[in-house]
């Protein structure tokens, strides 16, 4: 703790808890948003390189549970269907990882927000892109690019990969293991990319390390309480608060 303590006073620490916690209960209540809600929330107040760090054990831990669930057989078939896609996504990951170090953190805020923002109007408002047959295969290639850059740079690849899967017309029952296994690998990626960028090392893996407590706690409550909730209804609201939030951190960069 006393490493951990050196790299973010005690109250953050407990903030970042507190809104990992949160997060964990939305990814269990309806199966999304953990990043978005990490990065956007503790981004209010914590430097975003550490929020990224801080990010990626939960991510990697939730995702892998989020695997478990759906089982390995249809984790198999996305893997063969949308390897296009994965490979894609896992290059751009380690490749743009590279680059987080050098970009200035008002630029960062700017990176965290502005996707959160663009990304959680598009699915409030429920557009999704159509694809004729003949485009699918660039298509892949050209989402796959854009998620997983944005992925390396900013820990959030899942908004690009929902309305990647919604152009396909893939089967709602179907996605859900499909977004299993593409968070799955490109979470690997997110490690393994901070690892050679120095953004995940001796000091901030503690941090990401304590938040696996509040994001499975967070993500269990979800799993119990999920059917509880009307899904859309929650599933706006939550959207709601991270366009707000995405809008703050956009805010930050611009007034420095």
């Amino acid at each position: 703790m006393i490493d951990i303590l050196a790299v973010l006073p005690l109250h953050l620490v407990l903030f970042a808890c507190a809104v990992t916690l949160l997060g964990g209960f939305v990814k269990g209540a309806v199966g999304f948003a953990m990043p978005l809600i990490m990065i956007s929330g503790m981004g209010i107040l914590i430097d975003p390189r550490l929020v990224v760090a801080g990010i990626i054990l939960p991510i990697l831990f939730s995702n892998g549970w989020q695997i478990a669930r759906s089982g390995l057989g249809p984790a198999r078939a996305a893997v063969i269907e949308h390897w296009r896609y994965l490979l894609v996504v896992c290059v751009m990951i380690l490749i743009s990882a590279q680059f987080l170090t050098v970009i200035s953190a008002d630029a960062m805020f700017v990176i965290l927000g502005v996707p959160v923002v663009v990304l959680c109007t598009v699915q409030l408002l429920g557009w999704a892109p159509v694809i004729p047959l003949r485009l699918r295969r660039p298509f892949e290639w050209g989402a796959g690019l854009m998620a997983g850059t944005l992925g390396g740079l900013a820990g959030t690849w899942g908004p690009p990969t929902v309305l990647y899967l919604l152009a396909l017309e893939t089967p709602r029952a179907k996605q859900m293991a499909v977004q299993g296994v593409i968070y799955g690998l490109g979470s690997v990626m997110l490690l393994l990319g901070h690892l050679q960028s120095g953004v995940l090392n001796a000091h901030t893996w503690q941090l990401s390390a304590l938040l696996l407590v509040p994001a499975g706690i967070g993500m269990w409550i979800g799993f119990k309480l999920g059917d509880r909730f009307d899904q859309q209804a929650f599933r706006k609201v939550t959207l709601l608060v991270l366009i707000l939030a995405g809008i703050n951190l956009v805010r930050r960069g611009l007034m420095g």
